[in-house]
């Protein structure tokens, strides 16, 4: 086996597991909170890449663009994740979880479909318009600027979202509601901002992920997040579903193991293999690689 060929196939992975990691984020971030998977969140990802691309075609493909369309992305994402929590899931906090997760479908078909007959977007695919940056030459292994702006983004997001969980008020409130949203509420917390801010905050993440997978590979449309969603579902499992750092690690091993089949088996597999991985993991350790196992009193 070439090593250079192997470097190339484990930058391309970290690339495209960076971004797993990040719509992987929010996943896990509403799970933890209020023990909801919420199947809506890769077609946030998908509304974020078309926030971006709006921005992108009216400014151009630049840096500075580029940056605007990110933070444009962000916000809308966060309004929209606030918005999809407070009209849909808040309503629906204590009823059985099974009508969550129906919502939560449904709310996907909706923003897909509202996606396919507005009619400044439609179904059919349009090119993204992406940076064209420099690739990076570290020995003889060649580095796409576009892969490596990817993994310094998702790095750098990631390193946000771990110093606001873990050095701030609001990230304080958030691992209380997580531990125990009643004993929380009774403490002067606010539990119904906390879940929206948390809500937001993965937002965030996938609009974030979503510009930057459609910058890596420029292509969207209306159910371009299905896919990515349900990957960044099985790398939230695989890490540990409610656990931050669990969804990070997930995300990067799930997308060096797709790339890996691409670049050293038949391409065809590649999906097939992320889902395999989704079984094995229940059936080895269904709690994840850094997830804890909970005790529920009945």
């Amino acid at each position: 086996m070439d090593f250079d060929v192997f470097l190339q196939q484990l930058v391309n992975g970290l690339s495209l597991g960076s971004i797993y990691a990040l719509i992987a984020l929010g996943y896990t971030m509403v799970y933890g909170i209020v023990k909801l998977i919420n199947f809506a969140h890769g077609d946030i990802m998908m509304m974020g890449a078309y926030a971006g691309y709006f921005v992108l075609i009216w400014l151009g493909p630049s840096v500075p663009s580029f940056l605007l369309a990110m933070f444009v992305a962000m916000v809308f994402c966060a309004f929209l994740g606030m918005g999809i929590e407070r009209l849909a899931y808040r309503p629906l906090r204590n009823a059985p979880r099974l009508n969550s997760l129906i919502t939560a479908i449904a709310v996907e078909l909706i923003l897909q479909n509202m996606m396919r007959v507005l009619p400044f977007v439609g179904p059919n695919p349009r090119k993204f318009p992406s940076l064209v940056l420099d690739d990076i030459a570290i020995g003889s292994v060649r580095i796409e600027g576009v892969k490596a702006m990817v993994i310094i983004f998702s790095v750098l997001l990631m390193i946000g979202l771990y110093v606001l969980v873990n050095k701030t008020k609001t990230g304080k409130a958030m691992r209380s509601v997580s531990y125990d949203l009643q004993a929380s509420s009774l403490m002067g917390i606010n539990v119904n901002g906390t879940i929206g801010i948390t809500f937001a905050i993965g937002s965030i993440l996938a609009g974030a992920g979503g510009v930057l997978y459609a910058n890596a590979y420029p292509s969207i449309d209306p159910v371009m997040g299905y896919m990515p969603g349900l990957k960044a579902f099985v790398a939230a499992v695989l890490g540990g579903i409610g656990s931050i750092p669990g969804a990070m690690v997930g995300g990067v091993l799930l997308g060096i193991a797709e790339t890996m089949v691409k670049g050293y088996g038949p391409s065809s597999y590649a999906d097939a293999i992320s889902f395999s991985i989704l079984i094995v993991i229940l059936l080895v350790k269904p709690t994840g690689i850094l997830g804890k196992k909970s005790v529920v009193k009945v």
